[in-house]
């Protein structure tokens, strides 16, 4: 990054009015609890008040470089918009702001819990009698954010947390756009590459379906315990979702029954006119599954 490009991510910074903290005084860091491919997040002790909670921090240099790709609609940032989505199915968050070195941070609540992506690929008991309504949850949750006027667009189930109650918690917005055309324009293929839709692939225009279509993906996996589609480098995986068939779920769990195999196919229909049409439809015909799922 030249000189000036770096003097125009720290006047935008500067700009922005956001509080600038010493997160190394502020917080006392615990541990590393992930990493995402623009962020390192920690668990941490804020001083200020004690409380123990998740602290994100993110690479300035990658979330400038994202946030060009929405030249001249002012996208707001991941804080930002995490600050405005209250909702018992969303990880609450509490404050952002920038370091010292002006990056963004993002202070959230610390799920007690695990990713959904964990109870899949240990067969996890947790999941048995559970499947219904994780979904439904998950589905809910990201309702009110198309209400809300946002597309998480990174809809997987790496980003979502289930509490030791069973709650289900979306985290994760750094991909995260207003629902708006001109952020839905052809071109801007973002996403994990497991569960980005056929039209966002072709790079044709989107809209809220994008995320059905990852949400389909992710039903598959809850209840198969693996994709719809083979394994492989990037532009194979990409190639399969616009081209093939996705394999009967039958195959992997031979006991699932017609209705179930109906409603897993139908969440990852290539046309999103064949597709669940919005998280409220999604939910209504997972609830209809026998709940011994």
């Amino acid at each position: 990054m030249s000189f000036f490009d770096k003097l125009k991510v720290w006047f935008n910074s500067e700009s922005s009015n956001l509080p600038i903290v010493d997160i190394n005084k502020r917080f006392e860091l615990l541990g590393r609890t992930g990493q995402g491919s623009m962020s390192k997040v920690y668990r941490a002790r804020d001083r200020d008040n004690g409380r123990t909670v998740c602290l994100k921090v993110l690479d300035k240099v990658k979330a400038e470089k994202f946030e060009a790709r929405f030249k001249g609609l002012k996208k707001p940032p991941e804080g930002e918009i995490a600050m405005l989505l209250k909702h018992d199915n969303i990880v609450q968050t509490f404050e952002h702001g920038l370091t010292t070195d002006k990056e963004p941070f993002i202070v959230m609540e610390l799920v007690d819990g695990v990713g959904l992506n964990f109870l899949i690929e240990t067969k996890h008991k947790d999941l048995t009698g559970k499947r219904v309504n994780y979904l439904s949850q998950y589905a809910t949750g990201i309702e009110f954010m198309h209400k809300s006027g946002y597309l998480h667009r990174d809809i997987c189930p790496r980003n979502v947390m289930v509490t030791k109650e069973g709650v289900v918690k979306i985290i994760d917005f750094g991909l995260t756009i207003p629902y708006k055309p001109d952020y839905c324009r052809p071109g801007n293929r973002t996403g994990t590459t497991n569960y980005l839709a056929p039209e966002l692939i072709k790079r044709s225009p989107t809209d809220n379906r994008v995320d059905m279509f990852a949400l389909g993906v992710t039903a598959y996996e809850v209840f198969t315990g693996t994709l719809p589609w083979e394994k492989g480098p990037s532009e194979k995986v990409l190639s399969a979702i616009v081209n093939q068939a996705p394999h009967d779920p039958c195959e992997y769990r031979p006991e699932l029954t017609d209705d179930v195999v109906k409603f897993l196919l139908k969440g990852i229909e290539r046309d999103p006119r064949n597709r669940y049409q919005n998280p409220a439809d999604f939910r209504e015909a997972v609830e209809l599954l026998s709940k011994k799922w």
